[in-house]
């Protein structure tokens, strides 16, 4: 099947691509947001809540059985699809964010002292920004920001530099949500284990454009949300090393993280039940294995995101002041933008009624803005059932709303 067929037919699956808004058609260019769910995956959601609703684990009925056992071979999918060692250091969360706060808590509890270092880069989500604070300010701490060079791309100078002073943590993205910039993570954590530091990653964006094989990267942990990778809302991962994942404290009490639990002192369940307090999301769990299932047979489609890429970046430089911010060779498909004598914000609002869907703002993504001088950007995120008429759709809606607004 050649490229066009392929997309046409994975475009297929997404019934909200066929919708209108203000009675234009739907041009979704918001995906880096939050993508759209294939119908397999919904319908499987439904399927679940109608024949085997029952909380799993704790249950002896067979409803109970048949939900664990469906709950426990997701994590099985997930551990193949980052390239786990073991289906035990995959935990399921409530998505990146509450991943990231798992790690900045517990592994900051058991290993961070007062003085330690933690580096972050400049380019990071609000999410692997604020958890690493608030441990650090809870610890005695300190945090570090890896400044970023005009291109958007890791200053490693400047990086392997900050590394030797009392590093002990780094915090990077795969790919920046706002630049798009892919770092050069494997030399990243080398360097960082040179110097006996760990690293979180944040893979929301890439472990949907190009995924992960985590074992190959050697990072410490690695956090994505199901939600982008077009799975419901509400569930999300975090991979951690056996080893840290052992020596950290559980991040919440409740029901299933527990061994016995007495007025005496509690002792904990395993790897990796220690860390999923309470009722899990075992339904978004599955859904997320269901979605993981259908994407791989469209993998095809992930150089085609590069091609839509550089399309859009060609096209959008035809209007006269646009800026591009993030211009690494390597990157995501993510260009973040703005027009001179236009606010983001109104060319935002002028291309909705035209029905098409970006994203203005900060991007929860203050420091980047900082960096480049600005109070937000414009951006369109590009997913595989995307095309290029869509991206000729968004070019002529920006240049009719900057002649607007001039």
């Amino acid at each position: 099947m050649d490229i066009e067929r392929l997309v046409e037919d994975f475009r297929s699956n997404f019934p909200i691509l066929q919708s209108s808004v203000y009675r234009k058609p739907l041009v979704y260019l918001d995906s880096a947001a939050t993508a759209q769910k294939p119908l397999q995956v919904l319908e499987y959601e439904k399927s679940l809540y109608t024949t085997y609703n029952a909380n799993i684990h704790r249950g002896v009925h067979y409803l109970s059985e048949q939900m664990t056992s469906i709950y426990e071979q997701a994590r099985k999918t997930v551990a193949r699809f980052i390239g786990a060692k073991e289906e035990a250091e995959v935990i399921f969360t409530a998505g990146a964010t509450a991943s990231l706060n798992l790690v900045a808590y517990s592994w900051s509890e058991a290993f961070l002292r007062a003085g330690d270092v933690v580096l972050v880069s400049q380019m990071e989500h609000h999410s692997n920004i604020v958890p690493w604070q608030l441990a650090a300010e809870r610890r005695g701490a300190v945090v570090r920001a890896i400044p970023i060079t005009d291109s958007g791309e890791i200053d490693m100078i400047s990086y392997e530099r900050m590394l030797q002073y009392g590093v002990k943590m780094v915090a990077i993205t795969q790919a920046s949500n706002t630049l798009g910039t892919r770092p050069d993570l494997k030399a990243m954590i080398a360097l960082a284990h040179r110097h006996g530091a760990k690293v979180t990653v944040d893979g929301c964006q890439g472990v949907v454009h190009g995924g992960v094989d985590v074992l190959d990267l050697d990072c410490d942990f690695y956090a994505f949300s199901g939600h982008k990778l077009y799975a419901p809302t509400g569930i999300g991962v975090l991979y951690g090393k056996r080893e840290l994942l052992d020596a950290m404290p559980p991040y919440m009490g409740g029901g299933d993280m527990v061994d016995k639990v007495t007025f005496e002192g509690t002792t904990y369940a395993p790897l990796p039940l220690k860390f999923e307090a309470g009722t899990a999301n075992f339904v978004g769990a599955a859904t997320l294995a269901k979605a993981i299932d259908f994407l791989a047979g469209y993998r095809d489609l992930i150089e085609y995101e590069d091609t839509l890429l550089r399309y859009a970046t060609e096209r959008l430089l035809s209007i006269e002041g646009l800026k591009i911010y993030g211009t690494a060779e390597d990157k995501s498909p993510i260009v973040c933008f703005n027009v001179e004598g236009c606010n983001h914000y109104d060319i935002g609002m002028i291309l909705d009624k035209m029905g098409i869907a970006i994203r203005t703002g900060h991007h929860c993504a203050e420091p980047v803005m900082d960096r480049f001088s600005v109070t937000g950007m414009c951006r369109a995120s590009f997913a595989m059932y995307n095309t290029k008429s869509e991206i000729d759709t968004l070019v002529s809606g920006v240049d009719r709303a900057v002649k607007m607004l001039r």
